[in-house]
């Protein structure tokens, strides 16, 4: 059973810088740089309206819908997860290659699947987010699924329909 042993506090001061540089460089368009393992995620702040950016790791991929599954590490509060559930249109940037999209949260039940699959897949990275998300987990398929059911919420982006505008104003229920 998964335990939070830390909460997890919102990135300041230095830490804030060095989570944010590569957002840098994809301003500098290097951002193939981080491959496909990585993407700019480009959503509207819920207050102000303006474009806001953040660069996340691409946790795992839909291979029928081309979705993108993204978690949000500092949990349901994180400022873009918050942003994306009041404005769910985005634009995405995974190295040189942009489209436009819609993000929708995943169910507790999907996201605790995505967080094993993740966790088989990447089990140094998986132990490396939960240490930064100050949890505790026994390492087993069964803890990272509770973790992502009730800890750390996915959200999967959609690429938009070929040749459909999407309307930035475009709200989720819930």
């Amino acid at each position: 059973m998964p335990r939070r042993i830390a909460p997890a506090p919102a990135p300041t001061g230095l830490r804030r810088h060095l989570l944010r540089a590569p957002i840098r460089l994809y301003r500098w368009h290097l951002g193939w740089l981080l491959g496909a393992r990585f993407l700019l995620l480009t959503h509207v702040g819920r207050v102000s309206g303006q474009p806001r950016h953040v660069v996340l790791e691409v946790v795992g991929r839909d291979a029928q819908t081309g979705a993108y599954h993204l978690a949000s590490g500092f949990g349901p509060r994180s400022d873009w997860y918050r942003n994306i559930r009041q404005h769910a249109g985005v634009e995405v940037q995974v190295g040189r290659h942009r489209l436009s999209g819609y993000a929708r949260p995943m169910t507790r039940e999907q996201s605790g699947r995505a967080m094993a699959v993740y966790a088989l897949r990447r089990p140094r990275a998986a132990r490396r987010l939960m240490a930064f998300c100050g949890l505790e987990v026994d390492g087993t398929s069964q803890d990272y699924f509770l973790v992502g059911r009730d800890h750390i919420p996915f959200v999967a982006v959609h690429p938009a329909a070929l040749g459909a505008p999407l309307s930035r104003g475009t709200q989720l229920a819930g």
